[in-house]
């Protein structure tokens, strides 16, 4: 669990309750079931018009990634690949055979298999980079539904309060009603502005930098498969990849 995630979440909640009670209002007057369906359900109304609905299960399915992120260790992954690089020098590429059952990640396990079946280099740089930017694409495709909902929100957002103030010019002849009409149809806009600002866009933030983390961990094992392929010296190769940590 990432608790800098989660505490900026929590946080968010707090400055705008917080930030309410300061301003001389009350937490009651936050809460308003018409701009709630016209923000979420619009936001969420908007979204499935855009996007693919696999597109739209794949970002729901990234979404606990931005409070259990990945872990992106590349310098134990530069040590696994030394390791493979001396077992295929001391025993041949079918050396590796049994490290490919040992792992969990499909991809490192396709990358072996590829070494194991005696791929040619650019072969299986070719395999392995075509794998890479597909993945990278869908999941960066992930990521922008987040970013179109930090888009979407705000928009919800005047649209309801424009539909309250419209309430409000119907109401004109009971000015006691007015002061309430108007405080509600401004809650709409605090729903859409916060939900963008708060959440949906620095979660889509968050989700791009942990793809790139992830396209780079994938480009040194792709460069140090490609490296063992070759026959590389071992030492050759952790110094060309400790490269990607500069």
């Amino acid at each position: 669990m990432d608790l800098v995630s989660l505490i900026g979440t929590i946080l968010a909640f707090v400055v705008i309750i917080v930030g309410t009670i300061l301003k001389g209002s009350s937490i009651e007057a936050l809460w308003n079931p018409a701009a709630f369906v016209i923000v979420f359900m619009g936001t969420i109304a908007a979204l499935l018009v855009q996007t693919q609905g696999k597109v739209l299960k794949h970002a729901i399915g990234m979404l606990p990634m931005v409070y259990k992120p990945p872990r992106h260790q590349p310098d134990d992954l530069i040590s696994r690949v030394i390791g493979w690089s001396e077992i295929s020098r001391r025993q041949g590429l079918l050396g590796l055979e049994p490290q490919i059952d040992s792992e969990q990640d499909g991809f490192i396990r396709k990358g072996l298999q590829l070494l194991v079946d005696g791929s040619e280099p650019e072969a299986i740089r070719g395999v392995l980079e075509v794998e890479q930017e597909t993945r990278e694409h869908v999941d960066l495709a992930g990521a922008k539904v987040f970013e179109q909902a930090g888009i979407y929100s705000p928009t919800m957002g005047i649209i309801g309060a424009v539909m309250g103030l419209m309430a409000v010019m119907q109401n004109l002849a009971d000015p006691s009603k007015l002061g309430h009409g108007i405080a509600a149809a401004f809650v709409a806009t605090i729903y859409g502005v916060a939900l963008a600002n708060l959440l949906m866009l620095p979660m889509a933030s968050r989700l791009k930098g942990m793809i790139h983390k992830q396209g780079q961990m994938r480009e040194i094992l792709i460069e140090g498969l490609v490296s063992i392929a070759r026959g590389d010296n071992p030492r050759q190769i952790e110094s060309r990849l400790q490269g990607y940590l500069a």
